[in-house]
């Protein structure tokens, strides 16, 4: 096994909430995911955290696997993905967290794989005029930027300070804009100054502008 490969290794673990796939190290966990939130305590909820009904023999407690909060099983009896917290099932939450959840889904399905599949742009670092053709894409773990041309760059995501998503083209009525590149501001490790890159999508088509502008788009919805 690599070095790469390891610190990438998942293991399987059972909590309350359900079974896990979870990286074996904490400095490998993505910065998209979310802790496995408390458990309001069985004798702190007699009544449901939404309705107000209250608990006996027949209707029974239910927790949320996103909020934690205590539910009866008309408030709490949607199953949905929770990928943020790593759970191989989709798991029990309340109407709220199942809603959110179910929007982060198309996050997890569409941007993620996008930006983890890549794309390639001419990249220029700070204020050189020399720019180089790179393939940039997120790394296995979500939390790198990685950068392979000629050179090689690893930018850790939580290190990305503002992304300006560079658009040209409009018609009267507004909208139809396309993203032809990106300015990118981070801090390299160690240092207080913020260092610039910016990406444009090339021209030739043997790079696939259609991928280029998908790649950009994922980039703009992941940095709100």
């Amino acid at each position: 096994m690599s070095g790469c490969e390891a610190r990438d290794a998942k293991k399987l673990v059972r909590s309350p909430s359900g079974l896990r796939m979870v990286p074996e190290h904490r400095s490998a966990r993505s910065p998209f995911g979310l802790d496995e939130p408390p458990w309001v305590p069985d004798k702190e909820c007699p009544r449901c955290m939404q309705c107000d009904t209250k608990f006996d023999f027949i209707t029974r407690k239910h927790h949320c696997r996103r909020c934690g909060k205590c539910f009866c099983d008309k408030c709490c009896s949607k199953k949905v993905p929770l990928p943020r917290m790593c759970f191989v099932d989709p798991v029990r939450q309340c109407a709220e967290c199942a809603l959110i959840s179910q929007k982060e889904t198309e996050f997890y399905d569409r941007q993620l794989k996008v930006l983890m599949n890549g794309a390639t742009f001419f990249v220029t670092l700070g204020t050189s005029d020399k720019s180089e053709l790179m393939v940039c894409r997120l790394s296995n773990n979500q939390r790198y930027l990685v950068l392979d041309g000629d050179s090689h760059y690893e930018i850790e995501i939580m290190q990305i300070s503002t992304v300006q998503i560079l658009t040209e083209g409009f018609t009267p009525g507004g909208g139809n804009t396309r993203a032809i590149g990106m300015i990118l501001q981070y801090k390299v490790p160690g240092s207080e100054e913020l260092t610039q890159m910016k990406f444009t999508a090339s021209e030739d088509f043997s790079c696939n502008k259609k991928v280029s502008a998908s790649w950009l788009a994922a980039m703009h919805k992941v940095s709100k």
